[in-house]
Order: C-alpha cells, then structure tokens, then sequence
C-alpha cells in the first residue's frame, strides 16, 4: 500500500508542472493589455510603456515562466493587478466560501444518490426507480444556473420562505447548497445504480443469500462495499467540479467564491490573479485526486494484493535433487 501512494505522490509533481505551464501559456497568448486596464483608455504610450518595463510584461516567455514558476515554490502568486493586494490573501479571503458551497453539495449529493441508487438498483423497473431515474435525469440535464433561478423564484419570491441571496447565516446557503446538491447526487445516483447492478447479479450475492444472511447484510456489506470504487470516484469528479466550476451558482446567490472572483477578474485582464487561482484549484483537485486515490487502498483489496512486498519463497530441493546436484 505504501508503494502505492508513493507512486501517486510521485506522479503529483510532473502534473503539477504541466498545470502551471498550460496555465501560464494559456494566459500568454490571450489578446489584451493589463497595462491598458490598470491605466484606462486615455493612457499615454509613455505611461503603457513605464508599466509594462514595471509589471515585467516586455520580457520574453521563458522568462516571465521562470519567474512565475520561481515565484509560486516561494507562495508568491503575485499582485493583483486591480486592487494592489497579493493574489494567495485575495484568493484565502473568498476559499472558505467555495468550499463551504462544494463539500456541503457534494454531502447533500452522496446521502442523497447513493441511497436512490441502492434502492434503485434493488428494487429494479419499480415505481421507485422509475421516479429515481427521472429526477437524475433532470439533475444532469438542468443546467446549474436554471435551476437556481427557479428555486429563487418559488422559494424567495414567491413563498419568501428563504433568502435569495447571501452568505452571512445558514438559511442562505440552503439554496445554493440544494441547486448544486442535485447535480451531484444526480450523478452520483447513476454510477450507484449502475455499478450495484453489476454487483447484485454475481455469484457470491446469491451465496450469501444462500447462507441465510440477511438482505440489508448482504447488500451493505457484500454489493455495496464491492461497488464503491466507480462511486468514490464519481464524488472526487464532483468535488473538483464544484471548486472549479460553481461560478453561475455564486452569481446567481452573491456568494463571494473563488470562481466568481476568477471570471471578475478575467473581464478585469487581471492576470496575475487569473494565473495564481487557476493553479491554487489546480493544486485542490490534484490533492482531491490523491486522496481518492489512497481510499482506493482501503476499499479494493486488490491494490493492496498488486502492491505487496511479499515474496514468494523458493521452493527447496528434494535429497535425491541435492544429491543430483553436487
């Protein structure tokens, strides 16, 4: 097991390297000028020019990726360009937000989908799984930010049950939380369906059936246990998407996130702050990677069985072979 996650670590760093190079070139090559957003339009080409000399835009690419990458293993991300902070103080200010918003949506979805795919795979083309299926379809189907807006309508427009926008008690995150909770459960409700159905149907089920063991004890601790694997990694899939991906979801709600502050940013030209939180979720979803990768240790027994450093002993002669041999 231990071989196992060392070569996952391993394999973190050349991945790490390719993100901050697709990053900084994806940054390089888009069209526009900082300089003329920080200075404005009536900027003379004296003042663009003494910023750019300043800002160390004029350089050449390697260089400007060399100081970039030099500058992320000190935990400079830069400065942002619009306020004049450091980008890793602007992006930690508004982290807490998104992952409040990722992890409490991706734990809606996996209470939520893993028990209606249980049941759904169980209880096979009944009326549960009919209705199951439906709703999972509509939570793939819908985007995000339709779905909000819907749920903004009904419950703080209409009923006025709940606030439409907001982050500074519990009651606003419960929107937030459900819109992007159906999407994951959804997801996750599909892979459990999917994943228990080929479980269900193999021999040793029926033998434990045939023991005499109970069916909530054969599922849980035989089918369930044995389909984890395609789920867990549906969850990490998720969780990564949420902390890259919930920028409708934080401006439809007013959530101040990092997604939101990355596409404000963008219409800004900022790029200092685009580069350094681009890379800081790439450096989340890596770390999520990792450890799923590492319960995968915990749950598939036969990682541990292709890991293990045991060896096989070699077999000993016979007499009349150790006679033969001398």
């Amino acid at each position: 097991m231990f071989r196992y996650i060392a070569n996952r670590i391993l394999l973190f760093i050349p991945v790490l390297l390719g993100v901050v190079v697709i990053i900084f070139t994806l940054m390089y090559v888009t069209p526009g000028d900082p300089a003329m957003a920080i200075l404005g339009d009536n900027a003379t080409p004296e003042q663009l020019a003494a910023l750019h000399k300043s800002l160390g835009l004029d350089d050449p690419y390697i260089i400007r990726l060399g100081r970039f990458f030099f500058n992320l293993l000190q935990g400079d991300f830069g400065i942002s360009y619009r306020s004049g902070r450091p980008v890793l103080e602007e992006i930690l200010s508004r982290y807490p937000n998104t992952l409040i918003l990722a992890f409490s949506s991706v734990a809606f979805g996996v209470v939520v989908g893993v028990a209606a795919g249980i049941i759904s795979a169980v209880k096979q083309y009944s009326f549960l799984d009919k209705i199951c299926t439906v709703v999972s379809l509509l939570g793939v189907s819908a985007p995000s930010f339709w779905i909000a807006m819907v749920l903004v309508v009904i419950f703080s427009v209409e009923l006025r049950w709940l606030p439409a926008t907001g982050n500074s008690s519990f009651k606003y995150w419960i929107l937030p939380v459900f819109t992007l909770g159906l999407q994951a459960s959804a997801s996750i409700m599909r892979m459990t369906r999917s994943s228990m159905l080929e479980v269900i149907r193999q021999d040793y089920i029926r033998t434990s059936r045939a023991k005499g063991q109970t069916e909530l004890l054969t599922i849980m601790r035989h089918a369930f246990r044995n389909a984890l694997v395609p789920i867990i990694t549906v969850i990490g899939i998720q969780i990564c998407g949420f902390l890259a991906g919930a920028v409708l979801v934080e401006t439809v709600f007013a959530i101040p996130g990092v997604g939101k502050f990355i596409v404000d940013s963008v219409n800004f030209k900022d790029y200092a702050v685009v580069q350094g939180a681009v890379f800081w979720i790439g450096l989340n979803c890596v770390l999520i990677n990792l450890c799923v990768d590492v319960v995968y240790c915990f749950v598939d027994p036969r990682i541990k069985g292709q890991y293990s450093r045991t060896k096989a002993k070699k077999p000993r002669c016979l007499p009349d072979q150790e006679a033969a041999n001398d």
